[in-house]
Formats: structure tokens, sequence, C-alpha cells
């Protein structure tokens, strides 16, 4: 017969223990009958589970200490580290805010069931006992929720200010653009009103005939860039907005991916040429899947032509393969690396989040003798003959790509180095439910 409080805790904490497994696949089977949560499908066991485990083991030994000691505030430490870990991870593969907070709820429910049940069949647990046990797991569903939420916001925050880098990079670009076209227009003509600005007396500049070659081909060229670039960002704000304000649905129909990446591929191979550089790929001859191929072609097409934009020497290599439910497309560059520094915490969030996930997946696939899939920073890659320093630029466009990997039930997957360039991972469901055919 347990005779104390405390011992009773403990026997409670060693069912807890010995149900742990049972207590995971019910929740599982909660979110999966859960039509709201439409991404978790996709995942393995492994990554379903997550940090889970060790957040379950920090609350068992949160109840087996002294309330107030020593061992329950570490407890409670590691009970936060994890749960961070936990949320980053689930903004990572693609997890809408929303799931995760309704992913919790099932989380405590099962746990609630699982006391009511030891309540039912121990009759020697004391009401006290298990009341303090609820109060534990009230506080623990809480708290979680809480820095998944605030989780949520770093990262939100992280991919405005990415954006925001990037439209600041494009207007001092269009100042150069300007402060070079007036020093033209000096050179050319002395004579305009002052009134005149912009891409108006450009126009008019190229239609005189007193205007040399040199300086009509400056002026032309500076027009180009200038329009082009206005339209690029433009093009990519109003596509952003469109998925930010979930106007985009997802369109699943049966298609080859490898088809379509190759296609892809030989489509900006020209582009790749006139840079110098190589654009290989490397996969499945065919890989027959259920997806919307508009947006994996425009996911793809992004992470593409950034590679090849910011990319000095080497090269671009586009794969692809299967990983049991889900597929992997991968894209590897010999690039100098992207920033990770308070100008773009979206990328350091990425990487973050992405060796938070290679550390779950290694514990899982440890106890199966497996290795774990997620993605490493090791890539071999073309030695350059010197440093190239890297470039900004990416906010808006990693954000679209984030935002189509969300709709896409996609986890996005990233490492990037000076030294061995920049590697993006996206793993994709094979099928989707008939259920979430649109969402």
């Amino acid at each position: 017969m347990v005779q104390t409080k405390r011992d009773q805790l403990n026997a409670l904490c060693d069912i807890l223990v010995a149900r742990r497994n049972a207590i995971l696949q019910s929740w599982r089977n909660s979110v999966d009958a859960d039509p709201a949560q439409t991404t978790a499908h996709a995942l393995t066991r492994g990554q379903f589970n997550d940090h889970i485990p060790e957040v379950l083991d920090a609350f068992e030994r949160k109840l087996r200490s002294r309330p107030g000691g020593v061992e329950a505030r570490e407890a409670d430490v590691e009970k936060r580290q994890e749960e961070i870990k936990h949320g980053l991870h689930r903004w990572q593969q693609g997890y809408r805010l929303q799931e995760l907070m309704r992913e919790w709820g099932h989380l405590q429910l099962c746990l609630f069931e699982e006391l009511n049940a030891l309540a039912r069949t121990h009759a020697e647990f004391e009401r006290e006992t298990l009341v303090e046990a609820n109060r534990q797991l009230i506080m623990l569903v809480n708290e979680a929720i809480s820095e998944s939420a605030v989780q949520y916001q770093r990262m939100q925050q992280a991919e405005a200010t990415g954006r925001l880098s990037t439209l600041t990079e494009s207007l001092a670009s269009l100042n150069e653009i300007e402060r070079r076209r007036a020093t033209l227009i000096h050179q050319a003509v002395h004579d305009l009103n002052n009134d005149v600005v912009g891409v108006s007396i450009a126009a008019t500049l190229l239609g005189r005939s007193t205007l040399g070659d040199t300086e009509r081909s400056d002026l032309s060229s500076l027009l180009n860039q200038g329009v082009q670039g206005v339209t690029t960002m433009l093009s990519e704000l109003k596509e952003l907005a469109r998925l930010e304000a979930g106007q985009e649905t997802r369109e699943v129909l049966p298609f080859d991916a490898a088809e379509l990446i190759v296609e892809l591929c030989e489509l900006l191979r020209p582009m790749a040429r006139a840079r110098g550089l190589f654009l290989n790929f490397n996969g499945e001859s065919a890989l027959c899947i259920d997806g919307d191929p508009g947006k994996l072609r425009r996911l793809l097409q992004n992470l593409l032509v950034n590679a090849l934009k910011y990319t000095h020497r080497g090269g671009v290599v586009v794969s692809c393969g299967e990983q049991k439910s889900n597929w992997w497309l991968m894209i590897a560059d010999t690039g100098p690396g992207l920033p990770d520094g308070p100008d773009s915490p979206m990328v350091a969030g990425l990487k973050e989040a992405t060796a938070s996930a290679r550390e779950s997946d290694e514990k899982t696939a440890a106890n199966k003798g497996e290795e774990s899939q997620v993605l490493t920073p090791s890539l071999e890659v073309l030695e350059t003959e010197s440093p190239v320093i890297p470039e900004a630029g990416e906010g808006i466009g990693l954000s679209i790509v984030k935002r189509l990997c969300e709709l896409l039930d996609a986890s996005l997957e990233m490492t990037s180095s000076a030294e061995s360039g920049t590697t993006f991972r996206v793993v994709l469901p094979r099928s989707y439910p008939e259920s979430s055919g649109e969402s």
C-alpha cells in the first residue's frame, strides 16, 4: 500500500513511464482523426513525437521532485527548452499555428484520460495525489502553448525583418540607379527642366539624336534594370500577400515530380550558362506522386533562381528521392552561403530548426539502428579560387517558399556556410488525405 503523497506520485510516474508508448500512440490517433490537422499525416512516428518524450520526462521528473526544490526547477528549465525546440520544429515542418495549438490540446486530453483511467483502476491513489498530477498537467500544456506562440511570433518577426531588409536593399539599389542616371543626364544635356525626373527623363533623352551611343546604351540599361527590379519586387510582394491572406488553395492531382523538376532545370539552364555555372539534376528518372504541380513548380523556381543568382562559381545540383511515405527535393549550390546574423533572422531560424529536427530524428533513428534522414551540414562542393562575400536579399523569396511549404504540408530544411554553400531540402507527402484536397 502506497503511504505518502510523494510515494504515490512516484508510483503514478512509474505507471506513466510504462504507458509512454501507448500515450504517444493515442495522441497520434487523436491528431490523425482531427480534420483540422492536415500536416501531421505526412510525418513519420519519430518526426511526429519530436521532443515530446523529453517534455514528458521533465513532467514526470517534476512530479517526483519536491515542490520548489532544485530538481523541480531543473525539470522546469529542461521542459521549457524542449517546448521551444518543439515549437520551432513544428514551424519548420510547415505547421500552421492553429494546428500546433490543437495538437497540444490533443496531448492534454490523452494525458487527462490516462490519469482518469489510473484513478479508476488504482484505488490506492488518493484524490489529493491525482489533483496534483492534473494541476501539473494543466500547467505543462499552458506553458507549452505559451512557449509555442512566442516561438511562432519570433519566426514571423524574423520573416518580416527579412522582407524589410530586402526592400531596403532594393530601395538603395534604386537610389544608386537614380544617382547614376542623374550623372548621365547632367553629362548629356544641360537645359533639362529640374521637375522632369525618373523614367520620363531617360525616355526623352533616349529619343534625342544628339545623345551619344554610350550614353544612350547606359540610359537604356538603367531603365531596364530599374523597371525589372521594381516589377519583380511588386510581383513577389503580390504573391506573398495572396499566400498570407489565405487566397491560395492546394489543388491535388497525380503527376510525375521528376519530370517537372527536369523540365524546370532545362528552362533555367541558359541562365546558369550565362553566369558561367552548371545546373545539374541528380535524382529519380520518374517519381509519381499526388500533389500540386503548380505550387511545387513555383517553390522550386524560387529556390533555383535564388541559388543561381547568388552563386558566382561552380553551380547548382538539384536532386530528389523517396523517403517512406514522403518524397524529398534538394537544391544545393556552391555559393558563399546565406548570412544568418541580426539582419537575417529567418535564415538563422531555419538553421536552428533544421538542427533541432536532426537532434530529434537522430534519437529515434538510433533506437531503430538507423541513420537520421534530416539534412546534415556536410556537403561536397567544388573548391573556389577565392572566397566570395555573401550577399543578402532573399527575405521575400524565402518567405514565399516557407508559405508554399505550409500550403503543401512540407518540411523545409536548410544548411548554409561560406565553406559548403547553401542546401535547401523540402520533404513533401506522396499523397494527401481525400478530405484535405484543398487547404
